[in-house]
């Protein structure tokens, strides 16, 4: 058995080849068991690399390792709230679906700040990540920095006015079109459905509690809404705009308490604000949904623990994750990008009165 001396403080750093001469294997070996790969090694070989590693406290170089494979096996991805349940939610199904294929994600938050966002994208391609998912700010945000360092983008939780009934829609775009792969959910048909759900209950005066985005464009899910109430030849109820957060939601609520004629019921265009607006709804003695009903955008895990329980549209997370990350690790021959929309599901529960 080889003697293994104990690692000081003081001693230079540990390299490949001094790994090699302790194991009495070739440096190659030793890449071969640090990377799984490209070739198989001995069970015996391998046993005595990884205890000459664990003596000589040998950690590889991710500098070089990077640049041996051509790959830094880093993926980054933006969201604009990590607090957010429905972001953590898809980061991790990210994170899992990376992980997967050997690559660990980095995970920012831009904090609903386009000019977090923009210096988050320029960190990141200087950092030659092998891609980005965008949960942007912006429908069409500014990537030039990814594309001068030839990183591909997708955007993540992607708006679009490209409708889906049951299964996921395709839209191809050709090469110096559309700068990047786009996943996202089919919002606009998820409010409708949400809307023409809260009529089939008998509600003719439905509100809007809308959230913005940063370039100040119509949300898919305001139209989807309005789309809902035209169908069904009735009038639109108020519609209280407020940002995508807890506080947003609540203030939303105190807003509509204070409105001497109130709606009978209100699509709310995130869990989130709808947790904050059952909140506010709860201390001014309103009844969920007795006297005003709720229905909700997004399924986040949140949303099964409100008082009572959120009837919510819900985006396929684990879906989204997955095709996102083929997206950015398949790119499509030719330049060509494609946007992919997943149609979403009802999620009744008891605050739109499903019981």
């Amino acid at each position: 058995m080889v003697a293994m001396p104990h690692p000081t403080s003081h001693a230079k750093p540990t390299t490949r080849d001094d790994v090699a001469r302790m194991a009495g294997v070739s440096p190659a070996v030793v890449s071969y068991v640090v990377n799984g790969g490209p070739r198989a090694v001995s069970p015996a070989n391998e046993a005595k690399v990884r205890q000459a590693i664990r003596a000589l406290g040998y950690r590889p170089n991710a500098a070089a390792r990077a640049l041996a494979l051509g790959s830094s096996e880093m993926l980054g991805m933006i969201v604009s709230d990590a607090m957010n349940p429905f972001f953590a939610s898809l980061a991790r199904a990210v994170e899992n679906a990376a992980a997967e294929r050997g690559y660990t994600l980095l995970l920012a938050d831009s904090q609903a700040s386009l000019r977090t966002e923009r210096r988050l994208i320029k960190n990141f391609a200087a950092r030659r990540v092998d891609g980005l998912f965008l949960c942007s700010m912006l429908f069409e945000p500014d990537l030039m920095d990814l594309e001068q360092a030839d990183i591909p983008a997708v955007l993540l939780n992607h708006s679009t006015d490209l409708a889906t009934a049951g299964s996921p829609a395709v839209v191809k775009h050709g090469a110096g079109g559309h700068g990047s792969n786009s996943v996202g959910v089919a919002f606009q048909d998820g409010a409708r459905m949400a809307v023409e759900h809260l009529i089939s209950h008998g509600h003719e005066r439905i509100g809007l509690v809308m959230g913005g985005n940063a370039g100040g464009d119509l949300d898919a899910r305001e139209v989807g809404w309005h789309q809902g109430i035209q169908d069904a030849g009735l009038t639109a109820g108020p519609i209280v705009r407020a940002a995508f957060s807890r506080e947003g939601g609540y203030r939303a609520g105190q807003e509509l308490l204070a409105r001497s004629e109130r709606p009978t019921a209100v699509f709310v265009s995130s869990d989130q604000q709808a947790v904050g607006l059952l909140c506010a709804l709860h201390e001014g003695g309103l009844r969920v949904p007795e006297d005003l009903a709720v229905f909700a955008f997004d399924g986040s895990p949140e949303s099964e623990y409100t008082w009572p329980r959120l009837s919510t549209v819900a985006q396929p997370v684990k879906e989204l994750a997955q095709t996102a990350l083929e997206a950015l690790l398949a790119p499509r021959p030719g330049g060509e990008t494609q946007t992919k929309i997943f149609p979403t599901e009802l999620v009744l529960r008891a605050s739109c009165g499903c019981h």
